[in-house]
């Protein structure tokens, strides 16, 4: 990519925010022959996609909606996972680039119960022609030997996979101009930056996560801050290490929760044998501090599944915020005032997966084209 500092400067598209979705979207502009500039305050990727664990895998709707917004996470997510796998067959190199493994994921059952649901997950993946297996106990423990005893199996997904995504926002932007700036006005047609340049393009597309709200109406974006952490490098004496992303069946239950904080497990192998951890929410949280008591509630959930995590020290810990829309659903779409500005943001904590599948259907609906989704679910005049 090129930085740029002229007085002003005038392209096809301009994008507000070089996280992984403003950069999915700088590629797809791009891919069809528009000149795009991308404008970013800080490092590209350093904000909502720095602080993500990087998780790419397909959401399912095992409740059975056809319609609403299971299905709308589903659709989209598993577009996306497509044009990811396209994106992976491309080059050769792309996978190391950006340090793609196909981890799997396991959804952890603590319980019968939770059990049956891996096995309803199970069935709705295999008709919609997702590979996923049920495991027991018994080979959950041959799989992933860290874990406690007493698990009572898993639903293992071995599409799933990680990816570093500063990197790849890093690398969707080669070949892109970045200008770097702060963005303080926007009238419709052009943007005005804090240090006096102005900047005109035929669309705008704000894809600035949180950071959008101030062109929004009041109250359609909210944060969700998270805390996570990252260990030493995890050898045991007989060299093995968690293979999969390990995430407790009750996670997207609570990562749905609009009136409380929670804590989750979820655990990612990093390729170093390090491993990345998180989940928490706290809605409405915008500060960048550490919350020490929901830090030490995550970590206390993480070793009861992880007991050897308790004999691995901290390399670091930090926090991230997660642009959530006001109804759950990411806003892809037309801005309900005007007519040449484009939304993309309030992915929550889908943003890394759905990049892709995102920024194609917002070409398609600002460039006239026909749309492969059904738009109306991410409709941001949905929520006037």
């Amino acid at each position: 990519m090129k930085t740029t500092v002229a007085s002003t400067r005038r392209a096809d598209v301009l994008i507000v925010g070089a996280g992984i979705v403003g950069a999915a979207c700088a590629r797809e502009f791009a891919r069809q022959g528009l000149s795009v500039a991308v404008i970013e305050s800080g490092a590209v990727g350093g904000g909502a996609t720095a602080a993500s664990m990087g998780h790419l895998l397909v959401v399912d709707d095992e409740a059975g909606e056809t319609t609403g917004a299971g299905h709308a996470e589903f659709a989209l997510s598993q577009r996306s996972m497509r044009l990811w796998q396209d994106w992976l067959d491309e080059s050769a190199g792309h996978g190391a680039q950006v340090e793609h493994g196909r981890c799997g994921t396991l959804w952890l059952a603590a319980d019968d119960q939770e059990l049956a649901l891996a096995c309803r997950k199970q069935a709705w993946y295999a008709a919609r022609g997702i590979a996923a297996e049920v495991i027991d106990a018994t080979a959950l423990a041959g799989l992933e030997p860290m874990l406690r005893s007493g698990l009572a199996g898993a639903l293992r997904v071995p599409g799933d996979g990680r990816v570093y995504p500063p990197k790849v926002a890093a690398h969707w932007l080669q070949g892109c101009e970045l200008i770097s700036g702060e963005v303080i006005g926007m009238d419709g047609h052009s943007l005005s930056l804090a240090d006096g340049r102005r900047l005109w393009g035929g669309l705008i597309v704000l894809t600035a996560g949180l950071a959008s709200q101030r062109w929004l109406p009041p109250g359609w974006l909210l944060p969700k801050k998270g805390q996570l952490a990252i260990t030493q490098r995890c050898v045991r004496r007989n060299e093995q290490r968690v293979t999969h992303q390990l995430v407790e069946l009750g996670y997207i239950k609570k990562a749905h929760l609009a009136d409380q904080d929670s804590v989750s497990f979820n655990v990612q192998p990093r390729p170093d044998g390090q491993l990345l951890i998180g989940s928490s929410r706290q809605i409405g949280r915008s500060d960048a501090a550490l919350d020490r008591t929901m830090l030490e509630a995550m970590l206390a959930l993480a070793c009861d599944y992880l007991p050897e995590l308790a004999e691995l020290g901290l390399l670091r810990c930090w926090t991230g915020l997660r642009p959530a829309s006001r109804d759950g659903q990411p806003l892809i779409g037309a801005h309900p005032g005007h007519p040449r500005v484009w939304l993309a943001c309030g992915h929550e904590g889908l943003g890394i997966t759905t990049s892709l599948a995102t920024a194609e259907l917002l070409a398609q609906l600002s460039l006239g084209q026909p749309t492969l989704l059904n738009p109306a679910p991410y409709a941001p005049a949905r929520l006037l």
